[in-house]
């Protein structure tokens, strides 16, 4: 069985919750490094990991990655080639040995176009940004989309109950469940941007990202409204296509 170890690195804000959280699993790889936080990745330097991986490319899981390979000589691993130090890129469905297990990593684009999700079979399923540990993710038009984030909430989902570890905020239970209340909530707002538009008597192809954000985002927190543009951006280029 491998060994799981979540480490919360010290960037606590309104993206990252309590911070990013930094996984090592079977004591050998070490997911997410996060800042570049001097106590921080020492802690990590002195777990001597041979292999890093990313979820996704966004600095506060990325940061401390170049520096802790380069420090323990570890192989650094992402979906996007440019995250990637002494190895190759992540490939959908690898399998990925550790001890006497394997992981098996799936690509789950949305949040960004290089998100992947890992899988601890018979366990649970590192999440990164794609389902949060609270609240919602953001879909950070235009790397992110809606049309595969929805997919990949769907391929979470036939994963059954499965732990999820996600990358910021405490583990959840079940991942068939939380994909399932993803799903409904990502068609809420799309419904609710629909409505926006017609309040406004626009199109999702002419419609202002501000003006969306000001009928469907209600007592917003300025420190956060740009990720709310830019899931409302994904949302009007979403509706653009398919309505």
């Amino acid at each position: 069985m491998v060994e799981i170890q979540r480490i919360v690195a010290p960037n606590p804000g309104p993206m990252t919750l309590d911070g990013t959280n930094t996984y090592v699993l079977g004591g050998e790889v070490v997911v997410d490094p996060g800042p570049a936080v001097v106590e921080h990745v020492e802690r990590l330097v002195d777990l001597a990991p041979r292999l890093i991986l990313v979820t996704h490319k966004h600095t506060d899981h990325t940061e401390a990655a170049r520096e802790l390979a380069r420090s323990t000589g570890a192989v650094l691993r992402g979906l996007d080639p440019d995250e990637c130090h002494g190895g190759a890129p992540l490939v959908d469905g690898e399998w990925i040995p550790v001890g006497d297990a394997e992981l098996q990593i799936l690509a789950t684009p949305g949040h960004t176009h290089d998100s992947i999700c890992i899988v601890v079979p018979g366990r649970a399923v590192l999440t990164g940004d794609t389902i949060l540990g609270r609240g919602t993710t953001v879909i950070m038009h235009p790397d992110g989309a809606i049309a595969p984030y929805l997919a990949s909430l769907d391929k979470l989902e036939a994963l059954g109950d499965l732990e999820v570890l996600p990358g910021h905020g405490d583990p959840l239970p079940s991942v068939a469940a939380i994909a399932r209340q993803y799903r409904a909530h990502r068609l809420e707002r799309l419904e609710q941007v629909r409505h926006a538009l017609r309040d406004l008597g626009s199109s999702a192809a002419d419609a202002t990202v501000g003006d969306v954000v000001d009928r469907v985002y209600a007592d917003l927190d300025h420190d956060v409204r740009f990720a709310a543009e830019a899931s409302t951006a994904a949302q009007l280029s979403y509706l653009a296509e398919v309505g």
